[in-house]
């Protein structure tokens, strides 16, 4: 049975925490081992993470250098044959989600998998306000626009070892970075799940970034950067190309 890491980064997430904690206990896969990178929290948030202490693998609460340098920190640490990151304003869509990725990415040999998500209500997170509706990958989707959704993503940890983790330099978009350099530059072998995995919370820590449109300017620049750093085909248009295609790709729920 392959031995599952979950990373979860947090950082005065008090009104949150609990929430993504209880969905990584009630997994029903028995191989997960659970890390939790805190940022020196001091709104209470350490105090819930060390309620559960006993069923947390490794519990660090110390400052960094951000979002990225955290999961960066929990990648390191992790002994576990395939990586997954939930943030601390996230969930899995139910207590099956590790085990579904557990079993493909064994049956199929994978590196990595990724699969849909959907956007909920922050305070009640039984509605839906938006779902992130993917597909799989194939040489050249990215300079169209597309990316998967980071959060459903998961890898082996001999890939971060191999092609490295995220790369701090790209400070708003990393998982982006990380995605093309691993799918595009590398091609390693990977899968989509045409399932909804995961539930992220309007406003989170995974999105909380691109709250303006000069952010998602910036975000896009870094995009561009990507491709340029890892020496690959470019579209000049992508930075347009990118947002818009996340509007298709992303649709509301009603």
């Amino acid at each position: 049975m392959l031995k599952i890491s979950i990373i979860t980064v947090s950082y005065n997430s008090v009104a949150t925490i609990e929430d993504t904690i209880k969905s990584v206990l009630s997994q029903t896969y028995q191989n997960i081992e659970y890390i939790i990178i805190d940022g020196k929290s001091t709104d209470g948030t350490l105090e819930i993470i060390n309620k559960y202490k006993d069923k947390i693998a490794k519990i660090i609460s110390e400052p960094d250098k951000g979002l990225f340098d955290a999961i960066n920190k929990g990648i390191r640490l992790a002994t576990g044959e395939i990586i997954g990151i939930l943030h601390s304003d996230d969930l899995y869509n139910n207590e099956k989600v590790i085990s579904i990725v557990a079993k493909e990415m064994e049956e199929k040999k994978l590196d990595a998998c990724w699969s849909d998500l959907v956007y909920v209500n922050r305070d009640d997170t039984s509605k839906i306000v938006r779902v992130w509706k993917s597909s799989s990958y194939e040489e050249g989707k990215f300079r169209k626009g597309w990316m998967p959704p980071h959060p459903t993503f998961f890898a082996g940890k001999n890939i971060f070892e191999k092609y490295g983790v995220y790369n701090l330099n790209f400070k708003l978009a990393a998982d982006y970075e990380l995605m093309l350099r691993f799918l595009e530059k590398y091609k390693i072998k990977s899968n989509y799940i045409p399932e909804i995995l995961m539930k992220m919370r309007v406003g989170g820590v995974s999105n909380r970034s691109f709250k303006n449109i000069k952010t998602i300017v910036k975000s896009n620049i870094d995009c561009y950067r990507a491709f340029k750093e890892n020496g690959l085909k470019i579209n000049p248009l992508i930075i347009l190309i990118k947002p818009l295609s996340k509007i298709f790709q992303s649709f509301y729920k009603n």
